[in-house]
């Protein structure tokens, strides 16, 4: 690192041998005439005065010029500060977004690989070898590959705009085209496809009530997985027949659009339990689900068990509550799921079945998730009510889309959570 330029003023000194003021500037002596004189005084203020016009003028310059050092660094030093800039940009009420932590992932090989290039001698043959490495050791999707890529070129459009990469760099990076279907080693995914209700049903009793109640509320509506674990009394508005719930963060909501879900009766009927008018806690909490397995774990609660409860197992049950409630944990319960913890929830009830089924010699049950349900949803709706209706009821919408026609849609989406929600 450079040493930091000292920015005060050089100092008035004696020249021993010749008794004259002296003052050293860049290296270079300038006599100013008998030590303590008032000419001496004089014209050391106006060599100081020239000095500093002279700093005001460099430090102009630097700042009106940034590029004419910035294009020198390299891809470990833009990543960094490309970091801090995405660690506030990429927040929602003071916490990194999801997309931080994809962005992260992204130039993670690009700063392994190259960090220590200079920014401006990437090209478009580096990004391609990028690509390579992540399908060779990662063995990842080529959607996934595009969408790392992508915010890849993000990153170098970001450093275009700061003047820390020349713009022919950025430009050259523009045409490499993402990797096409049949046309590349990388592997494809799955589509997701809907989940059978039988399946469904089978691990619903595995699972605490809460993550249930959102299993069967996600299946009766369409919600997305994470609009059904933000849900809050304090977001839902109560009518007579149809209540119409509008999450307080969604999906599309940077695009400014609004969504509002219709809950029929089914779904009001599985909400009651959880429902706290008055509160904007959220209706699914992991702290809930946490009590009512520790009160799964009673001494009574084994259906199989043939010994006799003594009452100093009991007596030793009750200690280990207090001491269960009065211990601090390393990873306090958090005052709601994520989209990741409602998943594997499910995924965890899932693998304890199936080995027990296993066991039994029963036929597994097929491994499903959250996002299933909105597509069985999408796929029930399609068939009874038409493509439109499938459309406003599961949230899909399109910039051009008329108020009028939007209108229109709820008043449709209201219709079917009447009949089938």
């Amino acid at each position: 690192m450079p040493r930091r330029r000292n920015l005060s003023p050089p100092s008035y000194c004696l020249h021993k041998a010749s008794s004259r003021a002296v003052v050293r500037i860049n290296g270079k002596d300038h006599y100013l005439g008998p030590y303590g004189s008032t000419e001496s005084h004089a014209e050391y203020e106006r060599i100081i005065a020239n000095w500093r016009t002279n700093i005001a003028a460099q430090a102009t310059l630097t700042d009106n010029a940034p590029a004419l050092v910035a294009f020198d660094l390299t891809l470990t030093q833009v990543i960094s500060r490309y970091r801090d800039f995405a660690q506030e940009y990429y927040s929602k009420d003071g916490k990194p977004t999801k997309e931080f932590v994809e962005m992260k992932y992204a130039l993670r090989p690009l700063r392994e690989m190259y960090g220590e290039m200079l920014i401006k001698n990437f090209g478009p043959k580096n990004l391609k070898a990028i690509r390579q490495h992540m399908i060779e050791e990662f063995d990842l999707s080529r959607g996934v590959v595009n969408a790392r890529i992508k915010r890849i070129k993000r990153f170098f459009k970001w450093a275009c705009s700061e003047e820390l990469v020349p713009s022919t760099v950025t430009n050259a990076l523009r045409d490499v085209s993402g990797l096409r279907r049949g046309r590349t080693t990388a592997r494809e995914t799955e589509p997701v496809t809907p989940i059978a209700d039988v399946w469904v049903e089978t691990v619903l009793p595995q699972l605490s009530p809460q993550i249930a109640t959102m299993v069967k509320i996600q299946r009766l509506t369409g919600m997305r997985p994470g609009e059904v674990v933000l849900m809050r009394a304090c977001d839902i508005e109560i009518q007579n027949e149809v209540w119409l719930y509008e999450p307080h963060d969604h999906k599309n909501q940077w695009r400014e659009h609004s969504r509002l879900i219709p809950l029929g009766p089914k779904v009001q009927k599985l909400l009651l339990p959880f429902m706290d008018l008055k509160s904007d806690n959220y209706l699914f909490s992991p702290r809930d689900a946490e009590d009512w397995r520790n009160a799964r774990r009673s001494v009574h609660s084994n259906p199989n068990r043939k010994t006799k409860i003594y009452p100093c197992e009991l007596r030793a049950r009750e200690r280990r509550k207090v001491a269960a409630k009065t211990r601090t944990s390393k990873r306090p319960k958090r005052e709601r799921y994520d989209v990741d913890s409602y998943r594997r929830a499910i995924t965890y009830a899932i693998s304890k079945l199936n080995r027990q089924r296993e066991a039994d010699g029963k036929d597994l049950i097929p491994q499903w998730y959250p996002l299933q349900l909105r597509h069985s949803r999408a796929t029930e709706i399609r068939k009874d009510f038409g493509i439109e209706a499938a459309q406003v009821s599961l949230g899909h919408s399109h910039a051009d889309v008329t108020q009028v026609y939007a209108e229109r849609n709820l008043g449709l989406a209201i219709e079917i959570a009447k009949k089938t929600g």
